[in-house]
């Protein structure tokens, strides 16, 4: 026993298991969004579940698919897998429980839900494999996290609608955006593999600027949020604009802390910038649901 829980701690600071924050508040958003306010606790505690499960799988999924690639990319090296700290096969049997947790969840909320589990199950985990034939591996990671706001909707009413097709829009930009700065610590890598992205292919400099301009077209879709959520009889006041305001702010400084000479500080632009920015916009958006 005292063996899986040290493997399975392994495997969750390999996958950054802390790092479900960035889709899972959009999830939640759109949760309250279709139920007009709180929805049930247990179709939320099923959509956690949903979440978790998901990303963690895909999550696993991606370091079993590039362990070669982790050992021969120096800032990579130092992972679980080529570092001989756990074993693909642990990992492997961590990726079916966690895709498992998705479908039963799936199976748990609705048969729409379940139907798309696997659809949703194939696009998380086939982004791993993405970079080795398209620069649009970025785009493709975006599309991955931006399930999470319609099958949120979904896990609540059963049905599709434009409103979580666009929260889900304004997430493929946003993760798109962020990703391209993230790959551009790894640019002379991908090249010399032949590893496509879009640093690799544009360089540094022009990859910062495509993904300025996702970001602004994310601001863009953010803005028409509103109009979207009063057909659906929510009304986004204050609040959120005030964390409009914020998450503007906060892109503005996460582009200006990186630059094409100086990447030292992408993590801090990647992790902590992007996660209190899904952190704003959720708390604004239940409160105005819910309280205002």
């Amino acid at each position: 026993m005292a063996g899986v829980i040290r493997q399975t701690r392994i495997i969750l600071q390999m996958i950054k298991f802390e790092h479900t924050v960035f889709a899972l508040p959009f999830a939640v958003m759109s949760a309250v969004f279709a139920a007009g306010g709180m929805p049930a606790w247990g179709t939320l505690g099923w959509i956690l579940v949903a979440m978790v499960g998901a990303r963690s799988c895909a999550m696993a999924f991606n370091r079993l698919a590039d362990a070669g690639f982790d050992a021969d990319n120096p800032r990579t090296a130092t992972r679980a897998i080529p570092a001989g700290l756990i074993t693909s096969k642990a990992v492997a049997v961590f990726t079916l429980i966690s895709a498992g947790l998705l479908v039963l969840a799936a199976w748990r909320l609705n048969r729409l839900a379940l139907m798309l589990s696997p659809v949703a199950l194939v696009t998380i985990m086939g982004y791993s494999y993405s970079k080795r034939f398209t620069s649009f591996a970025h785009v493709w990671l975006g599309l991955s996290l931006a399930i999470a706001p319609v099958g949120a909707w979904i896990a609540v009413l059963g049905r599709f609608d434009v409103l979580p097709l666009l929260l889900g829009l304004a997430v493929l930009l946003w993760v798109a955006g962020f990703d391209i700065i993230y790959a551009c610590q790894d640019v002379d890598f991908d090249t010399g593999r032949r590893l496509h992205s879009i640093p690799a292919r544009l360089g540094i400099g022009r990859s910062l600027i495509l993904s300025a301009v996702l970001h602004v077209l994310m601001l863009g879709v953010l803005v028409a949020v509103p109009s979207l959520a009063v057909a659906s009889g929510i009304t986004l006041g204050i609040p959120y604009r005030l964390a409009l305001i914020a998450v503007a702010t906060l892109l503005t400084y996460e582009h200006a802390i990186v630059r094409p000479s100086d990447l030292s500080r992408v993590n801090a632009a990647f992790f902590t910038m992007n996660g209190v920015i899904s952190l704003v916009l959720m708390a604004a958006c239940v409160v105005d649901v819910l309280f205002w």
